[in-house]
Protein backbone atom coordinates (compact mmCIF):
# COMPACT_ATOMS: atom_id res chain seq x y z
CA UNK A 1 0.00 0.00 0.00
CA UNK A 2 2.69 2.50 0.92
CA UNK A 3 4.35 2.25 -3.30
CA UNK A 4 0.62 2.27 -4.24
CA UNK A 5 0.03 5.66 -1.90
CA UNK A 6 3.50 7.49 -3.28
CA UNK A 7 1.71 6.85 -7.03
CA UNK A 8 -1.22 8.42 -5.85
CA UNK A 9 0.69 11.23 -4.50
CA UNK A 10 2.57 11.63 -7.40
CA UNK A 11 -0.26 11.98 -9.63
CA UNK A 12 -2.57 14.27 -7.98
CA UNK A 13 0.71 16.56 -8.36
CA UNK A 14 -0.13 15.64 -12.04
CA UNK A 15 -3.74 17.00 -11.64
CA UNK A 16 -2.84 20.44 -10.38
CA UNK A 17 -0.66 20.98 -13.60
CA UNK A 18 -3.14 20.27 -15.32
CA UNK A 19 -5.79 23.03 -13.84
CA UNK A 20 -2.87 25.54 -13.70
CA UNK A 21 -2.42 24.30 -17.68
CA UNK A 22 -5.76 24.44 -18.22
CA UNK A 23 -6.76 27.99 -16.81
CA UNK A 24 -8.03 30.65 -19.22
CA UNK A 25 -9.71 33.83 -18.13
CA UNK A 26 -10.74 37.19 -20.84
CA UNK A 27 -13.19 40.11 -20.43
CA UNK A 28 -16.55 40.14 -22.02
CA UNK A 29 -16.81 42.40 -25.60
CA UNK A 30 -19.98 44.51 -26.16
CA UNK A 31 -22.08 42.30 -29.15
CA UNK A 32 -25.49 43.44 -31.03
CA UNK A 33 -26.08 39.77 -30.77
CA UNK A 34 -29.18 38.67 -28.86
CA UNK A 35 -27.39 36.32 -26.39
CA UNK A 36 -29.83 33.83 -26.67
CA UNK A 37 -28.51 33.06 -30.27
CA UNK A 38 -24.67 33.32 -29.87
CA UNK A 39 -21.59 32.11 -27.40
CA UNK A 40 -20.14 35.21 -25.96
CA UNK A 41 -16.86 35.26 -25.11
CA UNK A 42 -17.80 35.57 -21.46
CA UNK A 43 -19.77 32.44 -21.39
CA UNK A 44 -16.31 30.52 -23.50
CA UNK A 45 -14.19 32.11 -20.55
CA UNK A 46 -16.71 30.20 -17.90
CA UNK A 47 -16.51 27.25 -19.63
CA UNK A 48 -12.44 27.04 -19.84
CA UNK A 49 -12.60 28.64 -15.97
CA UNK A 50 -14.33 25.98 -13.95
CA UNK A 51 -11.73 23.97 -13.78
CA UNK A 52 -9.40 26.63 -12.57
CA UNK A 53 -12.45 27.61 -10.00
CA UNK A 54 -12.61 23.88 -9.00
CA UNK A 55 -9.03 23.22 -9.37
CA UNK A 56 -8.06 25.66 -6.53
CA UNK A 57 -9.72 22.95 -4.33
CA UNK A 58 -7.71 20.51 -6.24
CA UNK A 59 -4.52 22.37 -5.06
CA UNK A 60 -5.40 21.79 -1.57
CA UNK A 61 -6.00 18.47 -1.78
CA UNK A 62 -2.50 18.02 -3.05
CA UNK A 63 -0.66 19.86 -0.07
CA UNK A 64 -2.50 17.24 2.34
CA UNK A 65 -2.05 14.16 0.00
CA UNK A 66 1.66 15.48 -0.13
CA UNK A 67 1.82 16.02 3.80
CA UNK A 68 1.87 12.68 5.57
CA UNK A 69 -0.11 9.53 5.16
CA UNK A 70 0.55 8.68 9.51
CA UNK A 71 -2.42 7.35 10.99
CA UNK A 72 -3.41 11.13 11.95
CA UNK A 73 -2.02 14.56 11.84
CA UNK A 74 -3.23 17.94 13.16
CA UNK A 75 -1.93 21.38 12.61
CA UNK A 76 -3.00 24.90 13.70
CA UNK A 77 -6.11 24.71 11.12
CA UNK A 78 -6.94 21.43 10.41
CA UNK A 79 -6.99 17.56 11.14
CA UNK A 80 -6.46 14.66 9.30
CA UNK A 81 -6.94 11.02 9.73
CA UNK A 82 -5.28 8.44 7.25
CA UNK A 83 -6.45 4.77 7.16
CA UNK A 84 -5.08 2.44 4.31
CA UNK A 85 -7.98 3.07 2.00
CA UNK A 86 -7.76 7.03 2.48
CA UNK A 87 -8.52 10.07 4.59
CA UNK A 88 -10.53 12.49 5.87
CA UNK A 89 -9.98 15.84 6.56
CA UNK A 90 -11.45 19.26 8.52
CA UNK A 91 -10.10 22.26 8.00
CA UNK A 92 -10.86 25.34 10.05
CA UNK A 93 -9.99 28.81 8.44
CA UNK A 94 -6.57 27.48 6.80
CA UNK A 95 -4.23 29.23 4.76
CA UNK A 96 -2.61 26.19 2.56
CA UNK A 97 0.41 27.09 -0.58
CA UNK A 98 -0.74 30.76 -0.59
CA UNK A 99 -4.72 29.83 -1.03
CA UNK A 100 -7.40 31.87 0.17
CA UNK A 101 -8.66 30.68 3.85
CA UNK A 102 -10.21 26.80 3.77
CA UNK A 103 -13.45 25.75 5.83
CA UNK A 104 -14.98 22.49 5.29
CA UNK A 105 -14.51 18.31 4.74
CA UNK A 106 -12.64 16.59 2.27
CA UNK A 107 -12.94 12.89 1.98
CA UNK A 108 -10.46 10.95 0.14
CA UNK A 109 -11.21 7.69 -0.98
CA UNK A 110 -8.61 5.41 -3.03
CA UNK A 111 -8.50 1.96 -4.81
CA UNK A 112 -5.29 0.54 -6.25
CA UNK A 113 -4.34 -2.61 -8.02
CA UNK A 114 -1.99 -3.82 -10.27
CA UNK A 115 -3.63 -2.42 -13.46
CA UNK A 116 -4.15 1.39 -12.13
CA UNK A 117 -4.69 3.37 -10.16
CA UNK A 118 -7.50 5.92 -9.00
CA UNK A 119 -9.16 8.00 -5.81
CA UNK A 120 -12.25 9.75 -5.39
CA UNK A 121 -12.38 13.16 -3.77
CA UNK A 122 -15.82 14.29 -1.69
CA UNK A 123 -16.40 17.75 -0.84
CA UNK A 124 -18.74 18.74 1.89
CA UNK A 125 -19.33 22.42 2.57
CA UNK A 126 -16.05 23.06 1.47
CA UNK A 127 -15.04 26.64 1.36
CA UNK A 128 -11.99 28.44 -0.23
CA UNK A 129 -12.13 31.89 0.16
CA UNK A 130 -15.79 32.94 -0.19
CA UNK A 131 -16.41 29.87 -2.68
CA UNK A 132 -18.34 27.11 -1.57
CA UNK A 133 -17.37 23.63 -3.17
CA UNK A 134 -19.92 20.28 -3.24
CA UNK A 135 -19.97 17.05 -4.62
CA UNK A 136 -17.24 14.69 -6.06
CA UNK A 137 -14.06 14.19 -8.01
CA UNK A 138 -12.89 10.65 -9.78
CA UNK A 139 -9.54 10.79 -10.54
CA UNK A 140 -8.24 7.73 -12.57
CA UNK A 141 -4.77 6.86 -13.87
CA UNK A 142 -2.51 3.97 -15.55
CA UNK A 143 0.05 2.46 -13.50
CA UNK A 144 2.30 1.66 -15.70
CA UNK A 145 2.91 5.20 -17.13
CA UNK A 146 5.55 6.07 -19.64
CA UNK A 147 7.87 8.12 -17.96
CA UNK A 148 7.77 10.70 -20.55
CA UNK A 149 4.09 10.54 -20.67
CA UNK A 150 1.14 10.85 -18.46
CA UNK A 151 -2.50 10.38 -18.93
CA UNK A 152 -5.46 10.96 -16.33
CA UNK A 153 -9.63 10.33 -16.24
CA UNK A 154 -11.24 13.21 -14.43
CA UNK A 155 -14.89 12.58 -13.66
CA UNK A 156 -16.39 15.96 -12.02
CA UNK A 157 -20.36 16.04 -10.23
CA UNK A 158 -19.96 19.23 -8.50
CA UNK A 159 -21.93 22.31 -7.25
CA UNK A 160 -19.78 25.48 -6.49
CA UNK A 161 -21.13 28.38 -4.97
CA UNK A 162 -19.64 31.91 -5.77
CA UNK A 163 -18.99 35.06 -3.31
CA UNK A 164 -22.39 36.07 -5.24
CA UNK A 165 -24.65 32.93 -4.03
CA UNK A 166 -24.56 32.15 -7.87
CA UNK A 167 -24.10 28.60 -8.79
CA UNK A 168 -21.91 26.91 -11.38
CA UNK A 169 -22.70 22.85 -12.17
CA UNK A 170 -20.14 20.46 -13.60
CA UNK A 171 -21.07 16.92 -14.83
CA UNK A 172 -18.90 14.77 -17.01
CA UNK A 173 -15.66 13.37 -18.30
CA UNK A 174 -12.21 14.95 -18.86
CA UNK A 175 -8.98 13.37 -20.26
CA UNK A 176 -6.06 15.20 -19.59
CA UNK A 177 -2.05 14.22 -20.90
CA UNK A 178 0.93 15.27 -20.36
CA UNK A 179 4.10 14.79 -22.74
CA UNK A 180 7.53 16.02 -21.29
CA UNK A 181 10.25 17.08 -23.66
CA UNK A 182 13.89 18.62 -23.41
CA UNK A 183 11.79 22.10 -23.62
CA UNK A 184 8.73 24.13 -22.49
CA UNK A 185 7.92 24.41 -26.44
CA UNK A 186 8.42 20.42 -26.08
CA UNK A 187 6.19 19.56 -23.35
CA UNK A 188 2.82 19.53 -24.24
CA UNK A 189 -0.74 18.84 -22.44
CA UNK A 190 -3.86 17.98 -24.24
CA UNK A 191 -7.60 17.68 -23.11
CA UNK A 192 -10.60 15.66 -24.21
CA UNK A 193 -13.78 14.44 -22.91
CA UNK A 194 -17.49 15.14 -22.63
CA UNK A 195 -19.27 17.33 -20.03
CA UNK A 196 -21.74 19.36 -18.94
CA UNK A 197 -22.01 22.77 -17.13
CA UNK A 198 -24.84 24.69 -15.70
CA UNK A 199 -24.36 28.42 -14.56
CA UNK A 200 -28.11 30.41 -13.83
CA UNK A 201 -30.37 29.81 -16.37
CA UNK A 202 -27.92 28.86 -19.21
CA UNK A 203 -26.95 24.96 -19.81
CA UNK A 204 -23.44 24.25 -21.79
CA UNK A 205 -23.20 20.70 -23.43
CA UNK A 206 -19.01 20.30 -24.20
CA UNK A 207 -17.82 17.99 -26.68
CA UNK A 208 -14.68 17.38 -27.94
CA UNK A 209 -14.38 16.70 -30.88
CA UNK A 210 -10.27 17.45 -31.83
CA UNK A 211 -8.12 17.06 -28.63
CA UNK A 212 -7.08 20.16 -27.68
CA UNK A 213 -3.73 20.87 -27.41
CA UNK A 214 -1.07 23.69 -25.70
CA UNK A 215 2.66 23.55 -24.23
CA UNK A 216 4.36 25.11 -21.55
CA UNK A 217 5.82 27.93 -23.83
CA UNK A 218 2.24 29.17 -24.30
CA UNK A 219 -0.55 30.77 -21.99
CA UNK A 220 -3.14 29.88 -23.98
CA UNK A 221 -4.65 26.31 -25.90
CA UNK A 222 -3.07 26.18 -29.36
CA UNK A 223 -5.71 23.79 -31.66
CA UNK A 224 -8.41 21.79 -31.58
CA UNK A 225 -11.78 21.91 -31.41
CA UNK A 226 -14.95 21.56 -29.29
CA UNK A 227 -18.78 21.24 -29.77
CA UNK A 228 -20.82 23.69 -27.73
CA UNK A 229 -24.82 22.92 -26.94
CA UNK A 230 -25.93 26.11 -25.33
CA UNK A 231 -29.89 25.88 -24.57
CA UNK A 232 -30.08 24.36 -28.13
CA UNK A 233 -27.15 26.47 -30.23
CA UNK A 234 -25.02 24.07 -31.37
CA UNK A 235 -21.69 26.00 -32.10
CA UNK A 236 -17.91 24.86 -32.82
CA UNK A 237 -15.04 26.49 -30.99
CA UNK A 238 -11.77 25.92 -33.05
CA UNK A 239 -8.44 26.94 -30.65
CA UNK A 240 -6.72 27.13 -34.47
CA UNK A 241 -3.31 25.86 -35.94
CA UNK A 242 -0.87 25.66 -33.30
CA UNK A 243 0.17 29.03 -33.29
CA UNK A 244 0.49 30.45 -30.18
CA UNK A 245 -2.26 33.39 -29.98
CA UNK A 246 -5.41 34.60 -27.87
CA UNK A 247 -8.01 33.97 -30.43
CA UNK A 248 -10.07 31.57 -30.63
CA UNK A 249 -13.05 30.74 -33.82
CA UNK A 250 -17.09 30.27 -32.97
CA UNK A 251 -18.84 28.83 -35.75
CA UNK A 252 -22.53 29.16 -36.02
CA UNK A 253 -24.67 26.80 -37.62
CA UNK A 254 -25.31 28.97 -40.51
CA UNK A 255 -21.39 28.81 -41.37
CA UNK A 256 -20.91 32.22 -39.99
CA UNK A 257 -17.44 32.72 -37.74
CA UNK A 258 -16.49 34.95 -34.78
CA UNK A 259 -13.21 34.93 -33.82
CA UNK A 260 -12.68 36.34 -29.51
CA UNK A 261 -9.96 36.67 -27.55
CA UNK A 262 -9.47 34.19 -24.29
CA UNK A 263 -6.63 36.59 -23.16
CA UNK A 264 -6.70 37.66 -19.54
Amino acid sequence: MKNAFYTLKNSVLLVVMAVIAFSCSNDSDSDATPSDFQLSETELQTILETDDISGVADTVLAEVFVGNNTTSKGNDCYEAAYSDTGFTVVFNNCVLNGTDNVNGTLTVVYEVDNESAAFTATYSGFFVGDIEINGTRSFGFDANMDQSSYSFVVNSNMEITLADESKITENGTKVFGFSFGQSLEDTSFTLSGNWSITVGDNSYSVEVNETLEGNLSCEYLTSGSMDINKNGLEVTVDFGDGTCDDIATIIYPNGATEDVSIKD
